[in-house]
């Protein structure tokens, strides 16, 4: 499933949504689904049934590593990073 965006998309969200795109090809059953919030704000959230086992300190670093890769002014509006699993959405 390609990477999710909900309601309006900019080019903050555009570059979120490329950056974890590969991680969904890595993991291809997992979901992942990002949202603006307000124009300062976006939410990120992984669901991942590869993140069983894995602390959620180390499950963020997963994905920050690629977030990483962005200009600051894009990962600076990342203010909610989820990372669950199936089971955890519940």
């Amino acid at each position: 499933m390609p990477v999710s965006i909900r309601g309006a998309s900019d080019d903050a969200v555009e570059q979120i949504a490329g950056a974890l795109a590969s991680y969904e090809r890595q993991h291809p059953g997992s979901r992942i689904e990002i949202y603006r919030q307000n124009s300062v704000s976006i939410r990120v959230r992984v669901v991942d049934q590869d993140f069983a086992g894995v602390s959620r300190a180390e499950r963020h670093e997963i994905v920050w590593r690629l977030l990483e890769t962005l200009p600051e002014r894009v990962q600076s509006q990342v203010s909610l990073l989820l990372a669950f699993t199936p089971d955890e959405t519940r």
